[in-house]
């Protein structure tokens, strides 16, 4: 049986995956939750069935305005924010030759600027209550580059040394970067390219469940405030990737 977490966590990309199974996951240890995504009715649906310790808004993690009417409503609902799980993304494969510049933006705002956007909305907050959390969600494609994947393992490279940069300048903020291998989830649906598509297919017959990734979010967020876990590598033990 999960432990107590006394706090409040923020999650983005709550409304099917990784940010629904750590919604789950966290509901357990009776944490006060407080979740985001596009899909208002699955947000809608998973308070419902989890109760009074989980609320939700719609968020859009590309727009800085709404990230911090996000966090501002999470604080007027729970009265203090701790955590922050940035796990919004996006992954819409293709050959740089296919010169998919509409899917490359998509890529980028919502794995960078959306992580941007999250830290932006809770720093001075956390920074003026000399403690806080930041956990972002980035991939195994953070650590190597491969074909049909040039512009998405970018963004997660950028997102694995923001996380570390924030690290680096702020002693009392946690910053836990989570970097999934192949997961069953709902990530690369919108891949345009047919035989990329086909291939994610094949790379999915030896994947992890999203439940496998929250339960290293939660490992990260009860340690001991004086205990940073800084990253976590999760792969399925069987996978290549």
């Amino acid at each position: 049986m999960a432990g107590y977490i006394d706090k409040v966590v923020l999650i983005t990309g709550a409304s099917s995956g990784i940010g629904e199974a750590t919604t789950r996951e966290l509901a357990a240890t009776r944490a006060r939750l407080f979740i985001g995504a596009r899909r208002a009715e699955r947000l809608k649906a998973l308070a419902e069935e989890l109760g009074d310790a989980v609320s939700w808004c719609e968020l859009d993690v590309t727009d800085g305005a709404h990230f911090d009417a996000f966090v501002e409503a999470a604080a007027a609902r729970f009265g203090r924010v701790d955590v922050l799980v940035n796990n919004a993304g996006v992954m819409p494969l293709s050959p740089l030759a296919a010169l998919k510049r509409d899917e490359w933006k998509r890529m980028v705002d919502v794995n960078i600027h959306g992580v941007l956007n999250g830290i932006a909305a809770v720093l001075p907050r956390f920074v003026a209550q000399r403690s806080g959390h930041v956990v972002n969600v980035a991939s195994v494609a953070a650590h190597m580059v491969m074909p049909t994947a040039a512009v998405y393992c970018a963004t997660k490279h950028a997102v694995r040394a923001i996380t570390e940069g924030l690290r680096q300048e702020h002693d009392q903020v946690r910053s836990t970067l989570i970097s999934p291998g192949v997961v069953a989830t709902e990530l690369g649906h919108d891949i345009t390219d047919p035989e990329v598509a086909a291939a994610l297919t094949g790379w999915r017959k030896k994947s992890l469940t999203p439940d496998a990734i929250a339960r290293a979010v939660r490992y990260a967020i009860e340690q001991p405030e004086g205990v940073d876990i800084n990253e976590v590598i999760v792969r399925p033990t069987a996978a290549d990737m």
